[in-house]
């Protein structure tokens, strides 16, 4: 039974990754930050500053469109750089303190009143933050959506590289796993003088039974020989590990479809371990079933 080993063109993509970009707009320093893990489907979870929290329906839309699954924390932050405040003087209310002040008769021993004096007296100045101008706000959110785009090339670039070593590290599960396939085909267990050996030992056990039913020994005997056959299994587990080398070669969302493959296979190499009666044929599946659950763990990174 002779195993083709694909070599893969294309990469897969890992579900974990770490990206984060920062720029700026106008008075306004903006940062994002994304950090993706392992799920069964896409869930994002966006926390945004205001005045930014409306930019939140484009940038979920932007997440589905680059990313399938995956857990997706994404941080946005914006700070505004120190402005110059605006100050403003209530000259009418200045004048009349004035006035005021100088129509009081004052002892020698007390100054007049200074400038200084009147303008930290309350409502007479006041000092206010520059206000935010719309269009600018406006115009900085499309700045902080063009922003996120940079930050998911990063992550998208990321995952990627850490696909293409999943990718290298199930192709080598998976040429394990059809080695061992191979092996299990040529055991010499399975060689038909082997199996023949088997029954007719256990044949004779059965038969050295004086109150054995012959009827029933017909029976046993059948279903010795139905036991011993494994083809089937080993079918299957080529054509699953087949199937699995055509999935990786394409690259893209298949991890799904690699986890119920995986499952599969496992599925395949308890039967084979269940039927054999040979040890070294058991040994085979036992090292089967490792390799599979290796390569089902990898799976689980798979987007």
């Amino acid at each position: 039974m002779a195993v083709q080993v694909a070599h893969f063109t294309m990469t897969l993509a890992s579900m974990t990754g770490f990206a984060r970009a920062a720029g700026t707009a106008g008075p306004w320093r903006l940062a994002w930050e994304l950090k993706s893990v392992n799920a069964k489907g896409l869930d994002a979870r966006l926390r945004l500053s205001p005045p930014f929290d409306a930019i939140e329906p484009d940038a979920r839309a932007k997440l589905a469109q680059k990313l399938i699954r995956g857990t997706i924390q994404a941080a946005f932050t914006a700070e505004r750089e120190t402005t110059i405040p605006e100050i403003h003087v209530n000259q009418d209310l200045l004048r009349k303190l004035i006035a005021a002040v100088a129509e009081i008769p004052l002892p020698a021993m007390i100054t007049p009143a200074t400038l200084d004096g009147l303008l930290s007296v309350r409502g007479v100045v006041e000092i206010m933050d520059a206000a935010d101008d719309e269009a600018e706000i406006l115009r900085t959110r499309v700045s902080a959506l063009a922003l996120l785009d940079t930050a998911l090339d990063s992550l998208v670039a990321m995952r990627q590289s850490e696909g293409a070593a999943l990718a290298s590290v199930l192709s080598e599960r998976l040429e394990k796993i059809a080695g061992l396939t191979q092996a299990a085909d040529s055991c010499p267990a399975r060689k038909p003088e082997a199996i023949r050996a088997r029954l007719a030992q256990s044949l004779a056990t059965l038969a050295g039974n004086s109150n054995f039913d012959q009827n029933r020994l017909h029976q046993e005997a059948l279903m010795l020989a139905a036991k011993a056959e494994i083809r089937e299994e080993l079918d299957r587990l080529t054509a699953h590990a087949a199937a699995a080398r055509d999935l990786l070669a394409k690259g893209g969302a298949v991890g799904r479809r690699l986890d119920f493959l995986a499952q599969e296979l496992a599925r395949e190499a308890n039967t084979l371990c269940a039927k054999s009666n040979d040890a070294s044929l058991t040994a085979l599946g036992l090292e089967l079933r490792v390799e599979i659950e290796q390569f089902r763990e990898q799976v689980q990174n798979i987007e």
